[in-house]
This record gives C-alpha cells, sequence and structure tokens, in this order.
C-alpha cells in the first residue's frame, strides 16, 4: 500500500519516494517545501514527496522499478544496493557544486560502475564512543599504566602504555578494552571493556570490517580476485575473538546490534564502544543516557597498518529510468546537490556528510555533522564490489561464517574458506 503525502495543494509533477519516518522523512519534506517556494516554478516542476512502509521497502522498489513503474520519478537508493537496482535507473549529472559539498569520497557512496546515480542525502559511519572520565584517569595514573602494560603483554603479546583515543591503533584499543574489564583487571571500574556487536546480522558486519580495512584488506582486489581469505582478515577476526573470549564484551553480544550495544553501554558499566554516527543522539543525550551523556566522547575508529578506515554508505535519491518528468526531477536533483539545499537538510535533521569548508556554516546547531564529514572524508571507504546486486547478499555470507567463528561453530580457516568460496559466486554472477 502506497502512503503519499502531498507538500502542496497544486498537483505536483515530480513524484520522490523517500525513506519513510525518522530525520530523513523531516529533512526530505523540509527541502521540499523549500524548492516548491521558489518564485516562478512551473507547477510542472513542483515536488511531491512519496513513502512506501519500512517493512519490504526495497523488495517492494525492486519490484515497482522492474515493472517500469511510472508512479514516482526518484527513488530512494542505499550505497550497499545500487547495483541492484542500476538496470532500472539512469545515471545523473549533479550540480557543479557537489564535489566542494560534498567531496569525492561521499560522492562515491552512491556510484556504481563509475557512473553517478544519485545524491547523497544522507550518511552513515563509525565513530569510537569512549567514556572521557574513564581514560582521562587512567592517563593520569602510573599504577593504573603498570596494570595497563602488564595486561597488554600477557593478551596481545607487547607492552604498550596507555594512550589518548584519537592515536590509538587497534591494539591501544583492545588492550583499553581490556584493562577496564573486571574479568581482566578486578580493580577496573566498569564492568566490560568494550561492546561488541556480534549478531549474526549484515549491519553487524559493516562495523566490524573496518579492522581489516585499516590493515589493508578489501573484498576484491583490482581484477575481481576475492581477497578475503588474507592476513588482514584474519587480524580483525582475531582482534573480536580474543576480545569476546576475555569477557571484554557482554557475553550475549551474540545476540547484539545496535540498540542493545547501546543500552548496554548507557548502563555505565562500558568504557568503550565502535558504533554508528546514529547513535551520538542517543548517547550524548542526558534524558536518554544518564549515566554517561556528559562523560562520553567520540574519535575515528582506530589505525591498522594502513591507517584508519570507516565504513560509510549513503543514502540519497536517484533517477527512475521510466519517469514521466524526467527534466523536472534532473532539476530538483541539481537542486539537492547544492550547497544551499545541503545546509537547508542539515538542518531539518538529516545527516548529510559535508565537506570542512561547508559544515562550518552548521557546526553550532549540529557538531555531529562536522566529525561524520571529516571522517567520511579522511577515513571513509567503500569495498571494492559493495556497490553490486548481490552486496547485502556477500554481508548475509559473512555474518554468517564470521559470527560461526566468534562463537566456535567454526575455525577461522573454515570461515574464511566459507566466506571466499560464497564471494566468488556472489560477485561473478
Amino acid at each position: 500500500m502506497v502512503a503519499v503525502a502531498p507538500l502542496a495543494s497544486a498537483q505536483a509533477a515530480v513524484t520522490v519516494l523517500g525513506w519513510p519516518g525518522g530525520p530523513e522523512e523531516t529533512a526530505l519534506r523540509a527541502v521540499a517545501e523549500i524548492y516548491n517556494s521558489q518564485e516562478g516554478l512551473a507547477d510542472d516542476d513542483r515536488v511531491e514527496v512519496l513513502f512506501f512502509a519500512r517493512d519490504g521497502f526495497w523488495d517492494k522498489l525492486q519490484a515497482d522499478l522492474a515493472a517500469g513503474t511510472q508512479a514516482f520519478d526518484l527513488n530512494l537508493i542505499a550505497t550497499y544496493s545500487i547495483g541492484r537496482y542500476a538496470p532500472f535507473m539512469e545515471p545523473v549529472a549533479l550540480s557543479d557544486e557537489a564535489e566542494s559539498v560534498y567531496g569525492e569520497s561521499v560522492l562515491s557512496t552512491m556510484q556504481f560502475e563509475g557512473q553517478q546515480y544519485g545524491v547523497p542525502t544522507d550518511l552513515s559511519l563509525h565513530f569510537m564512543y569512549y567514556r572521557e572520565d574513564l581514560i582521562d584517569a587512567l592517563l593520569g595514573d602510573a599504577d593504573a599504566a603498570q596494570t595497563y602494560g602488564d595486561i597488554s603483554e600477557e593478551y596481545l603479546g607487547q607492552r604498550l602504555e596507555p594512550k589518548a583515543p584519537d592515536e590509538w591503533t587497534w591494539d591501544d584499543y583492545a588492550a583499553t578494552a581490556l584493562y577496564f574489564t573486571q574479568a581482566v583487571n578486578p580493580d577496573s571500574p566498569t564492568r566490560y571493556g568494550t561492546v561488541l556487536q556480534m549478531q549474526n546480522l549484515l549491519f553487524n558486519m559493516m562495523v566490524w570490517q573496518s579492522t581489516a580495512r585499516s590493515y589493508g584488506g578489501n573484498w576484491m582486489d583490482d581484477e575481481g580476485n576475492v581477497t578475503v581469505d588474507s592476513e588482514a582478515y584474519r587480524r580483525g577476526l582475531e582482534l573480536y575473538k580474543m576480545l569476546y573470549d576475555a569477557g571484554a564484551t557482554p557475553a550475549d553480544s551474540t545476540s547484539y546490534e545496535f540498540p542493545e550495544a547501546n543500552a548496554a553501554f548507557v548502563s555505565g558499566q562500558v568504557a568503550t564502544m565502535l558504533q554508528w554516527n546514529g547513535a551520538a543522539g542517543e548517547l550524548t543525550n542526558p534524558e536518554t543516557a544518564p549515566a554517561v551523556a556528559d562523560t562520553v566522547a567520540i574519535v575515528a575508529p582506530p589505525a591498522g597498518d594502513e591507517g584508519r578506515a570507516t565504513h560509510i554508505h549513503g543514502l540519497g535519491l536517484g533517477l527512475n529510468q521510466n519517469a514521466p518528468n524526467k527534466d523536472g526531477a534532473l532539476a530538483f536533483l541539481q537542486y539537492l546537490s547544492t550547497e544551499e539545499a545541503a545546509l537547508a537538510y542539515a538542518a531539518n535533521s538529516g545527516a548529510p556528510a559535508l565537506t570542512p569548508e561547508v559544515v562550518a556554516a552548521i557546526a553550532d546547531e549540529r557538531p555531529d555533522l562536522v566529525q561524520l564529514g571529516e571522517f567520511a572524508s579522511q577515513y571513509g571507504y567503500v569495498m571494492n564490489g559493495a556497490t553490486g546486486a548481490n552486496a547485502l547478499s556477500v554481508y548475509e555470507l559473512q555474518a554468517q561464517h564470521f559470527t560461526g567463528y566468534w562463537t566456535g561453530q567454526e575455525t577461522l580457516d573454515e570461515a574464511l574458506a566459507a566466506v571466499a568460496s560464497g564471494m566468488e559466486s556472489l560477485l561473478t554472477e
């Protein structure tokens, strides 16, 4: 059942299918209102927004596009599903401002096979959240540093010293997580040093895989060969396994995703957490996180041998191949990719990743967007092949076997071999 939400009394000629509910809908409505208020805008070019229910959204969208629907001109797309819809859409040209507004890495989240398929309206990536009060106390305590060194030597085979989170490698993160775990350090002020999202769920793979990427890992090389059975993937997988086995994350983390991880962190019994940027509002709000909100700080994910890395994916809007009003739709896409529209979208609860020069205009009202844009431009990546038609299936395959390894159902060799074999099939179809 399609729910239509008109923005103006006049019959709109450009229909936009957006993501229902939440800040994305709020922001799209606001920007469409601004666009429609332009003086001299012809009725033929006015915009109306349209929403499906969330449940089954992507499957319904694919079915409608494949059937040649003309119910909408522009439709929602996501980085991890562009390849699924590209056969039923058309590449687009954005405004001349687009690169200076978003930056190359953010624009790439809406690209498939070298072509631009949409405007990146909302971006998701990962923040390292930590308890600043706990880290500051650790950094200022010589006795604590001695204990920290003993723990890192025992578990990591190297004697490390406490560091500021913005300087962490994955080893530093692991040592810190172990130090703040009572099963490892009975004097820890928190029960757990971190909270890992280890449920057999594709989105949890997106959180975890920045470990492997920062060590140089990728899905495929430039020739299209699957490369997951690598030292980079082994190190990333072993990191989670070690922390889980040591009790640094709750024992039921194998059933955790976004809400469960947040609930553990706001309890006040967790020192660090790698989590989506979308959690920032909840974790830093005294009403939703009274035990920790005043002490939460944010940095980019830790570094591996190849530096820092964060998975990024975007929601955006692209052009239906069978759009009844392509000219009007392209005009709206051009507008959406301007600085004016991006700032309006951000001011109305959206989460666009903007370049430093652009986000400065809204930094006081949306400080989280400053870090979002900075981390996306400096550390953001999209795995080679991760915009293909079977990208979601690849993540599901990885979730099945990597969680199998973490929970002791498969060896590391078995998990990697199964994933590599499955990806060979999925990425060459």
